[in-house]
């Protein structure tokens, strides 16, 4: 008997040590707003979604290999939840494993781009919302690129914590498919107030591609006792056509919210890619998973009738 509950007390230690030594995390994001769009004389009022962050579901894991070595992966979805609908739930927001370690992470799968990340970290909407500056930036410039946000079949390497200083680099095999063949790399430095990045991402000449389309860009932001200054600078290019944006912006803490506003303005080769953006707005934390936002924009576009008047006031509930 005292043999049977000794073997019984060394096998729940070993299941309480495995289980502390990985772990699997369901998360996701659901955010909806009641949103109106003027553009030119049409005014279009609607529930939409994605205002504050885009709405998502997820699973996360880790485990711990030994030695300092940890594997992982991430598979993540979009979701509709204004219409209930799964978005073709096919994981498209990232899908990838991952080894970590002291030589920092190798990622394979589908993933953000390096020359993606300043666009949504340096500016004071991120890349959602009718006040994000995405709302006149060009991806693609028709070039046919599906590598302006995410890439399919990638091989990325992350450098480890070293004082401050972050960059990754990132390969994608193009598998004869338009527009996949990618190559990039970012580098930056975060410590103190500042936080500071450029990238640079080259997507091949592949299937209907008449040339190389790349894309360049610097960000940086400044923290301020009262407020985070940011801005950036970004350009693309392709064949004859180009395109470059500039924003400022900036963040000011208000009791339990943040005030937002940012201008923007893209200059392209063409008079079609020319455009300014003002935006404003707030977003008030019921806690730390839920908050509500009121977000208000205008986009006048060079050369066109379709100037853009929009509003939304949404909530937003992570888990």
């Amino acid at each position: 008997m005292k043999k049977s509950l000794l073997a019984l007390a060394a096998l729940t230690a070993f299941a309480g040590v495995a289980s502390a030594q990985s772990s699997v995390t369901l998360f996701g994001i659901v955010d909806l707003n009641a949103r109106s769009t003027k553009t030119g004389s049409s005014t279009v009022k609607s529930l939409s979604q994605d205002g504050n962050a885009s709405s998502r579901l997820g699973f996360r894991g880790v485990e711990d290999l030994g030695g300092g070595m940890r594997a992982g992966f991430w598979i993540e979805g979009a979701i509709n939840p204004d219409t209930g609908t799964p978005g073709g739930q096919s994981w498209q927001r990232r899908s990838t494993v991952s080894l970590m370690g002291g030589f920092g992470e190798v990622r394979l799968g589908r993933d953000y781009t390096p020359s993606f990340w300043n666009y949504t970290v340096f500016d004071p909407f991120g890349t959602n919302g009718v006040a994000s500056m995405a709302q006149v930036v060009n991806g693609s410039l028709g070039s046919g690129a599906t590598t302006f946000v995410r890439a399919n079949n990638t091989i990325g390497y992350f450098l480890p914590a070293m004082g401050g200083l972050y960059g990754q680099v990132q390969v994608a095999a193009g598998e004869n498919v338009t527009g996949n063949k990618y190559i990039g790399a970012r580098l930056g430095y975060a410590g103190g107030p500042v936080n500071v990045a450029g990238a640079f991402g080259k997507t091949y000449r592949t299937g209907t591609m008449v040339d190389d389309y790349t894309d360049m860009n610097v960000g940086a932001s400044f923290k301020l006792s009262f407020m985070t200054l940011m801005g950036q600078y970004s350009k693309r290019d392709y064949s004859t056509l180009d395109q470059t944006t500039y924003l400022i912006g900036a963040l000011v803490p208000i009791g339990s919210g943040t005030f937002k506003a940012s201008y923007a303005k893209s200059d392209g080769s063409t008079v079609a890619n020319d455009a300014t953006l003002i935006g404003l707005g707030y977003v008030y934390d019921l806690s730390k998973r839920t908050a509500v936002y009121a977000q208000f924009a205008k986009a006048d576009r060079t050369g066109s009738a379709n100037d853009v008047t929009a509003y939304e006031f949404g909530v937003r509930h992570s888990f």
